[in-house]
């Protein structure tokens, strides 16, 4: 098979799809990977390096869609992209697809194969290919949380840890899944006062277990989000409906209560954000106001500490490359109900239920069409 791995477009967004080592791994299973020149200068991998691990380095980026039967990329692709893609073709990307209706159609339109790194999931739940982003961003939510609440960055000029004698800043973490446990253990190394809140209560106990008696837990009801939320400096958004367009847990009525130069970080925001008040912004203008409170909604997180993270999302959608390279889509999809999970669109139809319901189309399951 031959992976296409073009230069990621989106602004600020400086991870690639593959590291030196994973083109190694493909080679080695009889597989050409071809590069776009200059796809790991954000995180400072340079092309001799792709060279060296047996990439073809290529200038022109519609090479790489025109020649490619796998492109596999980090972010969705943007408009200008959508019309290099042919039938058939297999993209392998974070899509987002839920809170996307015109990405959708274009894909749809174009009748690929896509597949989300967001949505392959196992029988328990768990997101492998999502959660060292999650992560990443969980960590990178109270760092720049703090930043943005120091009064000559607009914030109320709360220092999280506090000093003796002084109140520390309090946080709120909206939901105990991956993000907010990489926060609170951030959140809680600084010395902050820290609430935790998830409708799930062994994700709770979880939680309680590691960090003891220096978070307070809460299930997430209308009582407790309003009580923690006005009562925090910093509050980040951390809930997750896999495939789904995230819950508004953040009304704009909760906004407007809360204290002046407070820091919202809706992490969720690539699923369309848990505060009503959010829309995506970039790492260039990362934060907006409203009803002075600031709101940090930044979709691509981890394109900030790209190499870092370019390494750790290879780890993870390195093997399921190699399922889809060495045995096509079909069988690998039988063979692994985790990746069929991923399958999101089929050539047209749609094939994640999540997607389908928010979007309004017809939900076509994958298993039946890879068996056919």
């Amino acid at each position: 098979m031959i992976i296409g791995i073009p230069k990621e477009i989106k602004e600020d967004e400086y991870r690639v799809a593959i590291v030196p080592s994973g083109v190694r791994t493909l080679k080695e299973h009889g597989h050409l990977v071809i590069i776009e020149k200059g796809a790991g200068e954000g995180c400072r991998i340079e092309d001799i390096e792709y060279e060296a691990a047996g990439a073809e380095v290529v200038i022109d980026p519609v090479e790489i869609y025109s020649r490619a039967d796998m492109v596999m990329k980090v972010k969705e692709p943007l408009p200008s992209e959508n019309h290099l893609f042919r039938e058939g073709q297999i993209l392998y990307a974070y899509l987002h697809l839920s809170p996307a209706p015109e990405l959708t159609d274009a894909l749809l339109k174009a009748k690929i194969i896509a597949v989300a790194y967001e949505t392959i999931q196992t029988n328990d739940g768990f997101l492998p290919l999502l959660a060292p982003m999650s992560e990443v961003a969980g960590k990178m939510s109270v760092q720049v949380g703090a930043h943005f609440l120091e009064k000559t960055q607009g914030g109320r000029g709360v220092l999280l840890g506090g000093v003796p004698g002084v109140r520390r800043g309090c946080v709120t973490i909206l939901g105990a899944g991956t993000v907010g446990l990489a926060a609170a253990k951030i959140a809680v190394g600084l010395g902050s006062d820290v609430y935790i809140l998830d409708v799930d209560q062994r994700r709770l106990a979880h939680i309680e277990e590691i960090f003891g008696n220096r978070v307070t837990t809460l299930i997430s009801n209308y009582e407790n989000v309003v009580y923690s939320v006005v009562n925090s400096h910093l509050v980040i958004g951390a809930v997750l409906n896999p495939g789904a367009c995230a819950p508004r847990i953040v009304t704009r009525e909760l906004i407007r209560q809360m204290k002046a130069g407070a820091v919202i970080v809706d992490v969720a925001i690539d699923q369309g954000g848990c505060v009503e008040t959010a829309r995506p912004t970039t790492h260039r203008h990362p934060t907006f106001v409203v009803d002075d409170v600031i709101h940090y909604c930044v979709p691509n997180m981890p394109g900030a500490v790209a190499r870092t993270s370019t390494f750790a999302l290879t780890n993870v959608t390195l093997p399921f490359a190699l399922a889809i390279a060495d045995k096509g889509i079909h069988q690998a999809a039988l063979q692994d109900v985790r990746l069929a999970r991923g399958v999101n669109l089929y050539k047209g139809l749609v094939t994640h239920k999540a997607v389908a319901n928010a979007l309004g189309f017809a939900y076509n399951p994958v298993d039946e069409i890879v068996r056919n």
